[in-house]
């Protein structure tokens, strides 16, 4: 698996852009299912919080809900007018809102793992060589 080092920045716009992808994709080949969307949602934000630099950990599981909300409005559902799009995109992100959060907590699970190795990294003696 590839390892790219992102600044918190790149991991957000890689995020946003992927569910971008994501909702298009599942408006043309699904139906516009908010289950596979949010199914995929799952190692996009994964990947974020892998591929996130160090220095930049704790804005994988912020940047992650925003992508999240970005890549839903393709498939809400809303019709007519700028009123009936926003208030679908508000419906799909209050009914599947708990893919929203399982998708938070794998970025933040991997955001802290991270940062414990990082730690634990540190704290050890380093043994000196002859």
């Amino acid at each position: 698996m590839p390892r790219p080092r992102l600044t918190g920045l790149g991991g957000g716009l890689f995020a946003c852009t992927a569910m971008v992808l994501v909702g298009g994709i599942c408006w043309l080949l699904f139906g516009s299912s908010l289950f596979v969307y949010g199914l995929l949602f799952l190692p996009v934000a994964a990947a974020t919080a892998l591929w996130v630099r160090p220095a930049d950990l704790i804005t994988a599981p912020i940047s992650v809900p925003i992508a999240f909300a970005a890549g839903v409005w393709p498939i809400s559902g809303g019709s007519g007018g700028i009123g009936g799009q926003l208030m679908g995109l508000v419906s799909a992100l209050s009914l599947h809102a708990g893919w929203l959060y399982a998708g938070t907590l794998v970025a933040a699970l991997i955001a802290v793992v991270r940062k414990a190795v990082l730690i634990g990294r540190r704290r050890t003696p380093r043994r000196l060589t002859p």
